[in-house]
């Protein structure tokens, strides 16, 4: 019976080790070469005016909307920026863009719903979401069954400058109780 070769090394003879002494006896050693110490970058600065603005914009949003500004009532809640071609509007309308993320705003207080809905969008633009959903809800679960959120969601919308438009969603993507938007590419 034939016993496994082993794969380790077996340790040099010393007829070996003179050998390879001898082989190397001229060998001068590498200079270490100069090494680059790394620096840790600096933190990102603060965009202290974007933080302005967004606040200005959070303020602006709790005022009325002027008559110039008004939304389009209807069966279907719609509406499109000044400027943007009503054609956006039926794209959006008919599905032409891929919903690309949604925010859910049952169970939120309005102060709530306004601050996730703002930083939600911004969020999207940031990551090039075109076509989101918004859902508001149908009010089922308010005092009086009435919507909280539907007329205020809609208000804020319309006030926020990286939307085109906004429609209500089809009924198999909730219907009365959401709103596709476009957004700024």
């Amino acid at each position: 019976m034939k016993r496994p070769r082993s794969h380790e090394p077996h340790p040099p003879s010393s007829e070996e080790a003179d050998i390879f002494r001898a082989a190397v006896s001229d060998a001068v050693p590498l200079a270490a070469p100069a090494r680059h110490v790394a620096r840790r970058r600096p933190p990102p600065p603060v965009p202290v005016q974007s933080l302005l603005d967004h606040h200005a914009v959070l303020d602006e949003s709790l005022s009325p909307l002027d008559s110039d500004h008004a939304l389009e009532t209807g069966d279907e809640e719609n509406w499109v920026r000044e400027g943007i071609s009503r054609q956006s509007l039926r794209l959006l309308r008919r599905g032409h863009w891929v919903v690309q993320s949604e925010l859910d705003l049952h169970g939120m207080t309005r102060e709530e719903a306004r601050e996730s809905l703002a930083l939600f969008l911004r969020e999207s633009v940031k990551h090039g979401r075109r076509c989101v959903r918004v859902i508001h809800g149908k009010g089922h679960g308010s005092p009086g069954r009435a919507p909280v959120l539907k007329g205020k969601v809609k208000v804020w919308l319309a006030r926020r400058e990286e939307v085109l438009a906004f429609c209500q969603a089809p009924p198999r993507q909730g219907g009365g109780g959401a709103l596709l938007v476009l957004l700024k590419a």
